[in-house]
């Protein structure tokens, strides 16, 4: 097994650490990871941007009723929680009377972390999350997460998530407008162009397959340029 970075949890040789930065944006995220999501760091977004987001937090698990490090953050009146999720009454940047209702707190997002099947099962099991006011996305958005495909296109990684909503309150005025996003966004195209390199040298016979399901990828792929990708820590 190749030696990993025990910050990004990568190998070594597709560390993404110096592709980002810290970013302090005034929002809390929470991350809610699915036990299978935590096994999958090879292709996993959370991390990103658990890493780049400063005072985030990753809580791991299935059952999250009875998580005491998540009741402490609820209940704590500095924050004003909400659960992302696309309802037809969720809350956005550009809804009138955001500002007020937040009324000083810091806004603390929880977001679930997993892929969609798995997130289903974080839904079904934390029922009481639904009783969050729900905050989504004023804009409609892609995700450039090529290596995978996700069951609709509107469906977006984490950490394309946290960016797209730091992104919607900067435009309204509620975060500074002075926060660089962007270094979240630089390590994560990072990710997908190492990660389709290591599929196309799969494929090319240049390193072993790592998972019996590799054998069935047999295309070459195209890696995108990203020509904006810059390091974020030079």
């Amino acid at each position: 097994m190749s030696e990993r970075c025990y910050r990004c949890y990568k190998p070594l040789s597709a560390c993404l650490c110096k592709y980002t930065k810290e970013i302090d944006c005034g929002i809390k995220f929470v991350l809610l990871m699915h036990t299978k999501e935590a096994k999958r760091q090879r292709t996993g977004t959370g991390n990103i941007a658990h890493i780049s987001l400063k005072d985030s937090e990753i809580l791991v698990g299935i059952d999250f009723e009875n998580n005491q490090r998540l009741k402490t953050l609820l209940h704590d009146p500095q924050y004003f929680p909400v659960m992302l999720y696309p309802a037809k009454d969720a809350w956005t940047a550009k809804k009138e009377g955001l500002s007020q209702i937040l009324n000083g707190k810091k806004l603390l997002v929880i977001i679930l972390d997993s892929t969609w099947f798995c997130a289903r099962k974080l839904i079904e099991r934390n029922k009481f999350l639904f009783d969050l006011p729900k905050f989504s996305f004023e804009g409609e958005y892609r995700s450039i997460f090529t290596f995978k495909h996700e069951p609709r296109p509107e469906y977006i990684s984490t950490v394309e998530s946290c960016y797209y909503l730091i992104k919607e309150m900067q435009s309204q005025s509620l975060v500074d407008k002075d926060v660089e996003p962007e270094p979240m966004m630089n390590a994560f195209k990072q990710m997908i162009k190492f990660q389709l390199q290591a599929e196309n040298e799969r494929i090319l016979g240049i390193r072993p397959n790592s998972h019996d399901y590799d054998s069935k990828y047999n295309k070459l792929r195209e890696i995108p340029s990203f020509s904006d990708c810059v390091t974020g820590n030079s």
